[in-house]
């Protein structure tokens, strides 16, 4: 099978699991609950296949713009199966499978490696799968928060219906802010220290902008965490911080590959 034609039977999986979960919200009901996880996993193991497909062909792991996009949010979309069974966040997977789908799609109609693959070592394997992970886990966080921010606007104006109304107790979307955000951090921490160990350049041309940026994010999601342990930082400041963060992580991370590879068409 096709790569095209694995990333289309992936992209509808994951768009009828989300229609599912609407249909299931909607309707305030948990009928619909167990088809659409039995239908976001089997476009997960699609797009399992698809990534493993394109390695094997490619004779090597090459992380260009839209591979790099997409095996984000195949990650994305593991966290949301994972965290639907243990926080009632059905609400996150309307957005999570969307994204997923259309990363697996644009890689399969657009994706071609910009360089052929070159044998790399364990330790610079690990620091990309951990950049990955980092960025995945921290992206989960930046759509709790936006949800977070929904729910906080909902409670001032009284207004508790809509989307609101989809989404768990605030306590619950905060406490899982800032697991993902210590979890995020932790491995966005050991991705900036085994880029420091292992990477022999890691201020060249093309990596001084992606570190820059990588270690503003880390700031900004370290004092997120340092507040919230020594001040108590919640609600909207949290959100917006955490927002924050992951808009300079996505500049550090996919807007400096954006640049080099599709305007500039350089290697990165």
């Amino acid at each position: 099978m096709s790569l095209i034609h694995l990333a289309l039977i992936g992209s509808l999986g994951y768009l009828a699991a989300a229609l599912l979960l609407a249909r299931s919200l909607a309707t305030e009901g948990r009928a619909w609950v167990g088809p659409a996880r039995l239908l976001a996993t089997a476009a997960v193991a699609t797009h399992f296949a698809f990534h493993g497909v394109a390695i094997h062909q490619a004779g090597g792991l090459d992380v260009h713009f839209f591979a790099a996009l997409s095996e984000v949010a195949l990650v994305m979309a593991l966290l949301e199966l994972a965290l639907a069974g243990f926080n009632p966040m059905r609400a996150l997977g309307l957005v999570v499978f969307p994204i997923a789908g259309g990363a697996l799609l644009l890689d399969g109609w657009l994706g071609t490696p910009t360089s052929t693959p070159t044998a790399q070592g364990w330790q610079i394997s690990l620091h990309v799968v951990l950049a990955l992970f980092s960025f995945a886990v921290l992206s989960i966080a930046a759509l709790v928060a936006a949800m977070l921010a929904i729910q906080e606007r909902a409670l001032r104006n009284r207004r508790l219906g809509g989307i609101a109304a989809w989404l768990p107790a605030l306590t619950v979307t905060e406490s899982l802010l800032f697991q993902l955000i210590a979890a995020g951090f932790a491995l966005l921490t050991l991705a900036l220290a085994t880029g420091a160990m292992f990477v022999e350049d890691l201020l060249a041309q093309h990596l001084a902008h992606k570190t820059v940026f990588s270690i503003l994010a880390w700031l900004v999601f370290g004092a997120l965490l340092y507040g919230r342990w020594r001040h108590g930082w919640r609600g909207e400041r949290a959100a917006r911080l955490a927002l924050v963060g992951m808009g300079v992580l996505v500049i550090a991370f996919l807007g400096s590959k954006f640049v080099l590879e599709l305007v500039l068409q350089r290697v990165s």
